[in-house]
């Protein structure tokens, strides 16, 4: 008996190791499979699909799952605007640098944990989910490129795979739009749409994403038949929720109140995050008035949400609400109170503020007519708005145009203002002008409109002694109301002095100006002494500048014409606002009966009136044919197509002229006298028969004696006695003649081909190594102001093209370029065409420097790259010594330059800034650059 127990305990045991020992032969064989070499067998896909999915896979997805919720919940929205159905980061944008992602690291994570389960673990099944997993991260890191690429390989690579093909081109639309690459992402979306039946699940993502695309469209009907589809699909809530709130937005922007009500009240009654809840309220309350005609109720219900504390963050949407309701029944004094009050209350809503300064901004523009102020809300706007803002380049270009117009109306407001000093007895104007340019007093008053606020003493300081609230520095309440009462009151200024001063007057624009000028075009540095009396400089600029003879007085009328006139062709041409063209048209009539600019003037209300009033257009279209029946109008008004005719010539002439410079360069002078007097006779009055004539007086002057060379330059100066670019020239060569007669009376040709010891009157003088000394450039017969051109008369039911600055739109600062100040500038002129030859041109740019910079030095070359080439003249010493130059060649470069107009353009750039130009792109910046700092 006991052996027989000690054989079954021993063959127990002996099994039980056998047991032990095939399982750790098991293990050991499974950990060598899985430490190998990886082959292709069940056991070794079965080991790298179970690590796969629970060591990476499935932490990675948590992780995401958890970054997604972050992002919704930190998310900031704009609910004035349709909001987009996926809370993502910004879009890519050139010019500026994405903000770095929230958890970036968590995003670094998922990354590694794909990589990992590519690298090594090749037999799984998860390699495709590996691939769009580190897309989406990318995606969230703002690399939308990489993403792309990442979403594009998977498509491709698993395209037997519907669902995984499917997901991937939907990330990869979703990345496209994101770059903002729409077009490529609506073909993709194409393809998604047609593929959705080959899916049971998960249809949710790509319909969001294709009724977003139609968002986009502006397709509100498809994009609320898709979306209304995934909001039944979506498993996840907070999506659900927000796309409900979305087709709201939907239904109202198609006028649908009733079905949009309806989903606002779902999502009220919904889960929804606090934020989401109160604006379906609002929303709520604004379509029950809406359907119910209820605007009186509107506003009760509206203002009893300022009496609950929980509304406290969001005041400002109310406010803004009420303002809307008021601005629907025209109250418009109504709506500036309450958008005036939704600034004030508004602290961390950047979309709130900026939108109530927009309309407070449209309010003055429209309504009020009050430009000045209109501008500075404009201002407001664009400093308060992110740059992503949908429509902020509009925006930006409204800000522009209004300063475009406020610049004259301050122009104008001056001169009306020395004119009226000119007119007070001598002793009272140092009176009167110390009286205008004291600093204005800040004066605290009682402002009314305020007193509705239910928070005004909220945020007062602590009456205890010893408390947070008795220094306002250490109240962090009191100074964040003291902060919201002074942009209430002034908006968002820059800190500089004259602060108070959104839009600078005029007397200070002139300050500035001639203080950048004296500084060679750079702002001066601040005096050091604080007693300087900074008042008493600006008093003797307002005594200096009243014109108290009738020379001044005319070019005092000159300038306030000349804003008007811009300011209406502004408004006709650019802003298409006829009826405020047409009445700053008749303010000059009214202010100036006569003045230089009735032909125009004339003509620009005639094609004003042409649509509207019959009987008016047919009266300015008589004065014009009877006071003008020489000048362009009238011929465009017989002839519509005389624009388009006179074009064509002006294109043939200088095809000529350039043909006669070619036979000029290879010095066939004889052929070169003929060919200018037939093109005379055939071209008469053309604006280059000057410098036609130029080229016959020379050519005369290679072919026979002086007395006909001083015969044919006298002929130009009769001829021609208004031109600025060669009579000049032409005078400072009959001087030069004058002065060395006996010389020249000594030659049988007059400009032989000279040698080194001959003189050369017409030659521009060598570069100088160095820069030139600090000398002021005298601007050559330039009147002040400068002259403002005439509009072109255009073929019939078109305004007159003028040459009316446009605005630019500014884009984001470089950091290429330096304002720095330079010892050497040079004044550029650019030619977008490398495909066209220059000499003529820069034949007359040396015949303007040899006619107005005799003796200066002025040299003029060309480089080239890409499709442009640059003339570029120097060397100026200052920039105020390039500024006058270029004040002084502006006007007549349709003259010099033998090529289309549309083509070139010009600017002033320091020797350092003009060696960086090595493309078109960088071109194209520092234009941008010039424009924002000089």
């Amino acid at each position: 008996m006991t052996k027989n127990c000690i054989e079954i305990t021993y063959l127990l045991k002996t099994q039980g190791y056998l047991r032990i020992r095939l399982i750790s032969s098991f293990l050991g064989a499974c950990l060598l499979a899985a430490c190998g070499t990886p082959k292709d067998t069940a056991m070794s896909r079965g080991m790298q699909n179970l690590t796969a999915r629970y060591n990476y896979i499935y932490n990675s997805n948590l992780i995401l799952d958890n970054y997604e919720e972050q992002l919704y919940e930190t998310y900031k929205d704009n609910y004035n605007e349709i909001l987009p159905l996926y809370t993502v980061p910004e879009k890519f944008n050139f010019s500026t640098t994405a903000s770095t992602p929230v958890n970036e690291k968590d995003l670094d994570k998922i990354i590694t944990k794909a990589q990992a389960v590519i690298a090594d673990k090749a037999f799984s099944n998860y390699i495709d989910e590996s691939y769009i997993l580190m897309g989406r991260a990318q995606y969230y890191k703002t690399n939308y490129f990489v993403a792309e690429e990442y979403f594009d390989y998977t498509a491709k690579t698993y395209a037997a795979n519907p669902n995984v093909r499917l997901n991937a081109l939907n990330w990869k639309a979703r990345s496209l739009i994101q770059l903002d690459n729409l077009n490529d992402a609506a073909l993709i979306l194409d393809t998604v749409y047609l593929s959705l039946p080959e899916i049971k699940e998960h249809k949710d993502g790509p319909l969001a994403t294709i009724a977003q695309m139609y968002i986009y469209q502006q397709r509100y009907t498809d994009a609320i038949l898709l979306l209304s589809n995934a909001v039944k699909t979506t498993r996840l809530k907070r999506n659900r929720i927000r796309w409900t709130y979305i087709l709201a937005q939907l239904y109202e922007q198609q006028k649908d109140y009733r079905k949009a009500l309806s989903h606002y009240l779902k999502v009220q009654k919904s889960n929804a995050g606090f934020e989401l809840y109160f604006n379906a309220n609002l929303n709520r309350i604004k379509l029950t008035g809406l359907l119910n005609g209820e605007h009186l109720n509107r506003k009760k219900q509206l203002l009893a949400l300022l009496r609950d504390d929980k509304n406290l963050e969001y005041i400002d949407q109310v406010y803004y609400q009420i303002a809307e309701t008021y601005a629907g029944d025209s109250d418009f004094t109504g709506a500036e109170k309450y958008y005036n009050l939704s600034i004030r209350n508004s602290s961390k809503n950047s979309y709130q503020k900026g939108l109530s300064y927009l309309r407070l901004a449209d309010l003055n523009f429209k309504e009020f007519r009050n430009f000045l102020k209109a501008k500075s809300c404009y201002d407001s706007t664009v400093t308060t708005l992110p740059k992503n803002y949908p429509g902020y380049d509009l925006i930006l270009k409204k800000s522009e145009n209004l300063e475009y117009i406020s610049k004259r109306y301050e122009l104008i407001a001056y001169q009306d203002t020395l004119q009226l000093l000119a007119k007070l007895p001598e002793g009272e104007r140092l009176a009167r002008i110390i009286q205008i340019t004291l600093p204005a007093k800040t004066t605290v008053a009682d402002n009314g409109s305020f007193k509705e606020d239910p928070f005004a003493g909220a945020n007062q300081a602590s009456p205890a002694g010893n408390g947070p609230g008795t220094f306002y520095f250490s109240n962090t309440a009191a100074m964040s109301r003291g902060s919201a009462d002074f942009t209430t009151r002034w908006g968002n200024r820059k800190l500089e002095d004259d602060w108070r001063q959104s839009l600078k007057s005029s007397s200070q624009a002139t300050t500035e100006s001639i203080a950048k000028v004296e500084n060679a075009g750079h702002p001066s540095p601040q005096p050091q002494d604080p007693s300087a009396n900074d008042s008493d400089i600006l008093v003797n600029r307002y005594l200096s500048a009243i014109p108290l003879n009738t020379v001044q007085l005319t070019a005092s009328n000159q300038q306030i014409i000349d804003a008007y006139y811009e300011m209406a062709n502004f408004y006709q041409q650019e802003l298409q606002d006829q009826a405020e063209a047409l009445r700053i048209y008749q303010i000059i009539l009214s202010r100036f009966p006569e003045n230089n600019r009735l032909a125009s003037i004339y003509y620009s209300l005639y094609l004003g009136y042409k649509d509207t009033n019959a009987a008016s257009a047919e009266k300015y279209k008589k004065l014009v044919l009877d006071l003008f029946p020489s000048s362009a109008y009238a011929k465009t008004i017989l002839d519509p197509q005389y624009s388009v005719k006179q074009s064509e010539l002006e294109a043939r002439v200088l095809a000529v002229y350039n043909q006669i410079f070619d036979q000029y360069e290879r010095k066939a002078f004889p052929q070169v006298i003929t060919a200018v007097n037939s093109t005379i006779v055939q071209y008469p009055g053309n604006m280059v028969n000057p410098q036609l004539n130029y080229l016959r007086a020379i050519s005369i002057g290679r072919t026979q004696p002086i007395d006909s060379l001083v015969a044919a330059f006298t002929a130009i100066t009769t001829a021609y006695p208004d031109d600025k670019l060669i009579v000049p020239l032409v005078k400072d060569h009959l001087a030069y003649i004058a002065s060395h007669k006996d010389e020249f009376s000594k030659r049988r040709i007059a400009l032989p081909d000279f040698d080194a010891n001959e003189p050369h009157f017409f030659a521009s003088q060598p570069l100088p190594s160095e820069p030139l000394p600090e000398k002021a450039v005298q601007n050559p017969g330039v009147p002040a102001p400068a002259e403002v051109k005439a509009p072109e008369p255009v073929i019939a039911n078109k305004t007159p093209e003028t040459n009316v600055q446009k605005p630019a739109v500014p884009v984001a600062a470089t950091q290429i370029f330096s304002t720095e100040v330079s010892k050497i500038y040079y004044f550029v002129i650019d030619v977008a065409d490398a495909s066209l030859t220059l000499s003529s041109s820069r034949f007359g740019i040396g015949q303007f420097n040899r006619g107005n910079y005799a003796g200066v030095g002025l040299k003029h070359q060309l480089t080239e790259f890409d499709n442009d080439q640059l003339i570029y003249v120097g060397n100026f010493s200052s920039f105020a010594e390039a500024k006058s130059y270029a004040d002084g060649i502006t006007p007549q470069l349709k003259q010099i330059m033998k090529v289309p107009a549309g083509i070139y353009s010009s600017f002033i750039i320091s020797k350092e800034n003009f060696e960086k130009l090595q493309s078109k792109d960088l071109v194209t910046k520092y234009l941008d650059f010039y424009q924002n700092n000089y």
